[in-house]
């Protein structure tokens, strides 16, 4: 399997805070079945900041280690950029980083409370850029999780959406784990990932909700969340469908 959303550099974020920890996190994944996973640490959203570089040299380092380790466990240079209207710019400029370098896919972060005005305009340049945006746990901003509409016309419009595992097993919250099924049932969800902090409260539940997808919505979507993952790191096209509405039933008031 590959995971591709981890925080597991060693203090740049609030992920991994050393190498132990680091250390500890790669045989938990390992012990998942995880053979490759994405080291994506926190860029512009308030309190870190890792260009490129720094990732770069980063991954590098805990590679080396694992190896020394004698730990079966690839890192991927990623990162997860908290969106701003400045993202081509700074891309150009070299401080944002493709995944894996392969200059196809680029995680976007939104805030947690909404989405930003300039959202859809930014996704759409980014595309003209010739990147594509692939949104990162949008079942946790409490825009989408009130109005899921907003999340189909982003996807409609040709962003991608990772969905987080703790989300799809319900550790997240029966609201949260409603949206994400929500999101595989209607195409709109496109990758699963850990989002993995640490080896205890935010653990790697990959496995255990890739058992979960095969259970409720068969091995073939299963298949497809797993070729996925290996296709976004080599820089390929995914898989998916067309993306379809979620419809919310209206409450009548008492009055």
């Amino acid at each position: 399997m590959i995971d591709i959303h981890s925080h597991i550099l060693p203090g740049v974020d609030d992920g991994a805070s050393t190498l132990e920890e680091s250390l500890a996190m790669a045989r938990q994944a390992v012990s998942e079945g995880i053979t490759k996973v994405v080291a994506t640490p926190h860029h512009r959203n308030g309190h870190f900041d890792n260009e490129r570089k720094i990732i770069l040299q980063e991954v590098v380092i805990l590679n080396n280690e694992l190896a020394r380790e004698g730990i079966d466990l690839t890192v991927i240079p990623g990162q997860e950029i908290r969106i701003y209207g400045e993202m081509i710019e700074h891309y150009d400029q070299k401080e944002l980083l493709s995944v894996n370098e392969e200059g196809m896919y680029i995680f976007v972060e939104l805030p947690p409370t909404h989405l930003p005005a300039y959202a859809n305009k930014l996704l759409f340049d980014l595309q003209m850029k010739g990147l594509t945006p692939v949104i990162v746990h949008p079942e946790r901003n409490q825009e989408i999780l009130e109005n899921p509409r907003r999340l189909y016309q982003l996807v409609k419009g040709g962003a991608l959406c990772q969905v987080t595992a703790a989300a799809v097993t319900g550790k997240l919250g029966k609201k949260i784990k409603k949206l994400s099924h929500e999101m595989i049932s209607h195409n709109l969800a496109h990758f699963i990932a850990s989002d993995s902090h640490n080896t205890t409260t935010r653990p790697f539940d990959l496995r255990e909700a890739l058992e979960i997808v095969e259970e409720k919505f068969g091995m073939s979507v299963r298949y497809m969340f797993q070729e996925n993952a290996e296709l976004l790191i080599e820089g390929k096209n995914i898989q998916k469908d067309m993306p379809l509405r979620i419809q919310r039933k209206k409450r009548l008031g008492i009055f």
